[in-house]
C-alpha cells in the first residue's frame, strides 16, 4: 500500500517537474529572454520608446517561457488567450485603430502651410523600394521582399499591416526589426544626416510658416483622403483612419470622440500590439538565419530612407532662390517616426546654431513620411497581394 503510494506520488512528482519551464528550457529561449530584458533595460535607463519597448520587451519575455506543448497557452496555440489577442495582429485590426489615433493627434499645419515639405516625406519612402529590391537579390521572394522593405518607414503599425498580408511567416521579426528601429532613431540618424550635408548647409534658416486657417485644417484630411486613396485604393484600412482621427481632431464637433482616439483607445492598442508582437518571438520560431537578414535589410532601408530624404532636399535647393532654401538636415524626418525624426532634426540642427529652431518646420515632412509611409504599403500591397 504504502509502496504504491510513495510510487504514485513519485509519478506525480516526475510529471510536475516535467512541465516546468526549467525541464523544458532550451539555451534559446534563455537567449530570447536575455533579449526582453534588453529591450525593458533601454526603455526604462535610456528612455526609447518606453511606449513601444516595454510592452515589447516583456512580451517577449511572456513568449519565451518553456512550457510543456499542449496547454494551450502559447501564442501559437489556436484558441489560447495569447493567441485570441494575437489576431489583431495577424488580422490586421490593430495597425488602422493605431492609425486613428495617430490622425487624431497630429497637427498638420506644417504641412498644409509649406506643401512642397510633402515631396520630402515621399522622397524618404525610397528607403522601402531600395530594401526591396535589395530583399530580391538576396532570394526573398517578392512577397517576402515587400514586408520587409517597408521597415524603412520606420511605422511599426503599417509594417505589421503589410506583413500580416504578404508575409504573416516573418511577421515577428519584421514587427520586432521596425519598432527597434523606430527606438534607435536618434542614434542612427544623425550620422546619415551629418554624412550627407555641409557645415553650412547645417546652418539654414527657413522662413516662419504661415498661419493656417481652420477651414484649410478641416478641408485637408477630406482631400487627402480622397486623393491618396483614389490613387492607391488598398492603403484604405490606413488612411481612411489617419484622415479619419484627424478630421475628428479638426473639426471642433467631435472633441471627445478625437481624446478617446489619442488616449484611451490608442494606449490600449499600444499595450495590446505590443505585448503581442513580442510574444510572437518564440525561440523556435524567431531564432533563425532570415530573422538576421530581416534585421540587417531593415537597418539598411532606413539608413536609405534617412539618406534620401537629405539628398533630395539638397538636390531641391538647387531650384529655390537663396533665402527659400530648405534646411537639409530635416530631410531625415521624412521617414514616419513621428515625432522622433523631427525632434532629431531640432537636436542635430542646434550643435550648430542654438537659435535655429527647425522642429517645426521637420514637422511637415515628418508628417507627410505617416501619409507615405501607408501609400508605399497600399502599392506594395496592391502589386504583390
Amino acid at each position: 500500500m504504502e509502496k504504491g503510494l510513495f510510487s504514485l506520488i513519485g509519478d506525480n512528482l516526475q510529471q510536475f517537474i516535467q512541465y516546468t519551464g526549467f525541464y523544458n528550457a532550451t539555451f534559446n529561449h534563455l537567449i530570447m529572454i536575455a533579449i526582453g530584458l534588453i529591450f525593458i533595460y533601454l526603455a526604462i535607463k535610456k528612455e526609447w520608446e518606453p511606449m513601444l519597448l516595454v510592452p515589447i520587451g516583456f512580451g517577449i519575455i511572456i513568449g519565451n517561457i518553456p512550457f510543456f506543448p499542449g496547454l494551450s497557452i502559447g501564442v501559437y496555440e489556436e484558441g489560447s488567450v495569447l493567441n485570441i489577442l494575437y489576431q489583431g495582429v495577424i488580422k490586421g485590426w490593430y495597425p488602422p485603430l493605431i492609425f486613428l489615433g495617430i490622425g487624431a493627434m497630429t497637427d498638420f499645419s506644417s504641412l498644409i502651410s509649406n506643401p512642397k515639405l510633402l515631396l520630402i516625406g515621399a522622397a524618404a519612402q525610397f528607403g522601402i523600394f531600395g530594401a526591396y529590391a535589395i530583399a530580391l537579390q538576396m532570394g526573398f521572394s517578392a512577397a517576402d521582399a515587400g514586408a520587409i522593405g517597408i521597415i524603412g518607414g520606420a511605422d511599426g503599425p503599417t509594417a505589421i499591416f503589410l506583413s500580416s498580408k504578404l508575409a504573416p511567416n516573418l511577421m515577428g521579426a519584421i514587427a520586432v526589426s521596425a519598432y527597434s528601429y523606430m527606438a534607435l532613431v536618434p542614434v542612427i540618424q544623425p550620422p546619415v544626416m551629418k554624412l550627407f550635408t555641409t557645415k553650412k548647409e547645417r546652418l539654414i534658416r527657413m522662413k516662419p510658416a504661415r498661419a493656417v486657417s481652420q477651414t484649410e485644417k478641416i478641408l485637408f484630411p477630406i482631400i487627402g483622403f480622397l486623393l491618396t486613396c483614389f490613387i492607391v485604393p488598398s492603403g484604405l484600412p490606413l488612411l481612411g483612419m489617419l484622415f479619419f482621427g484627424n478630421l475628428l481632431k479638426e473639426s471642433g464637433v467631435t472633441r471627445r470622440l478625437a481624446e478617446t482616439a489619442r488616449g484611451p483607445l490608442i494606449d490600449v492598442i499600444t499595450i495590446l500590439i505590443g505585448l503581442t508582437v513580442g510574444a510572437s518571438t518564440q525561440a523556435d520560431k524567431f531564432l533563425q538565419l532570415t530573422s538576421v537578414y530581416i534585421f540587417i535589410l531593415g537597418a539598411l532601408s532606413f539608413v536609405i530612407a534617412t539618406g534620401t530624404g537629405v539628398l533630395f532636399v539638397k538636390f531641391f535647393n538647387i531650384f529655390l532662390k537663396e533665402g527659400n532654401k530648405i534646411n537639409p538636415l530635416i530631410g531625415n524626418a521624412g521617414v514616419s517616426a513621428v515625432p522622433d525624426s523631427a525632434r532629431v532634426s531640432q537636436i542635430v540642427g542646434q550643435q550648430y546654431d542654438n537659435t535655429n529652431h527647425l522642429l517645426m518646420h521637420a514637422m511637415g515632412p515628418n508628417v507627410a513620411g505617416v501619409i507615405g509611409s501607408a501609400v508605399a504599403a497600399g502599392i506594395l500591397l496592391g502589386f504583390l497581394s
